[in-house]
């Protein structure tokens, strides 16, 4: 499914107002004399917050594609995604689904995209089909692991970045999932004002660089951030960034409905002893 971005806003602020409105006319009933009423002490847990509770990073172009484990802005100029976003859960951080090696054009953005002929040979050039989402956060399922594998979900990434401290960012995510129960990532490319490198008879950009953001909520909530150039490589560590830090480099604003209080807290944070 395709959503242009200024269309998502609207709809969200519209899912927004709602729910603060209560809206549940459908369906409701009315209790009589002589009904049995059935009432607990404890109180309903509370829904837990979603991504698009939190809102997607603010940007100006792009198509939004709704897949089943994440949501991505998808740059029909770049033929990359501007970024990708999605929750893990402890729940979702494993499952038996077996990896899927396969790689999918994206049928449902339009031509010209990126196909497997673009990317055939990068190893030659040091280089990698690099997932956004990565695929090990959706051994749950095998329609979203397959999902992961789209194109549009892909960045050309260094090999050794990609296997190296980008996997290692992946695997701590993971374990930060399971720890917390649910964390909320956005992560994608970063372009220097430069001329670009690319790959492949469809011009694919090589970004320069990558992000990646990630946020916890409940009764101590955190956020931390990575800001890699593409062919770094070292321990995750020495590439933490803050919130705000990250908003400054790409521009976006992450999680644009997340409280102010909350915000202030986490924004300036670049650490990884309070995880």
């Amino acid at each position: 499914m395709i959503v242009r971005i200024k269309d998502t806003l609207l709809i969200l602020s519209l899912l927004l107002l709602m729910a603060a409105a209560g809206c549940c006319g459908c369906g409701s009933a009315t209790a009589h004399a002589g009904d049995t009423v059935t009432t607990s002490d404890a109180p309903a847990a509370p829904a837990p917050v979603t991504l698009a509770d939190l809102g997607y990073p603010e940007t100006k172009d792009g198509l939004l594609l709704q897949r089943k484990a994440y949501v991505a802005c998808y740059s029909p100029d770049n033929l990359i995604p501007n970024w990708v976003a999605w929750e893990l859960t402890s729940e979702h951080a494993d499952g038996d689904c077996p990896r899927d090696s396969r790689y999918y054009e994206d049928t449902s953005v339009p031509k010209p995209r990126a196909t497997n002929d673009d990317y055939r040979g990068v190893g030659k050039v040091g280089l990698s089909r690099g997932h956004m989402c990565p695929a090990g956060d959706c051994k749950w399922d095998a329609e979203a692991m397959a999902e992961t594998n789209l194109l549009t979900n892909i960045c050309p990434q260094e090999s050794g970045l990609n296997s190296g401290m980008w996997n290692q960012i992946e695997q701590a995510c993971r374990r930060w999932a399971v720890k917390y129960d649910r964390i909320y990532i956005v992560c994608g490319p970063l372009l220097y004002r430069q001329e670009h490198s690319t790959i492949g008879e469809h011009n694919i950009i090589v970004p320069e660089a990558f992000f990646k953001v990630i946020l916890r909520l409940g009764d101590d909530p955190a956020c931390i951030a990575y800001v890699m150039k593409n062919g770094d490589r070292g321990k995750k560590r020495n590439y933490i960034n803050s919130l705000s830090q990250v908003e400054r480099i790409t521009g976006y604003r992450f999680f644009p409905n997340l409280p102010d209080s909350i915000r202030a807290k986490i924004q300036d944070e670049a650490s990884e002893t309070q995880w």
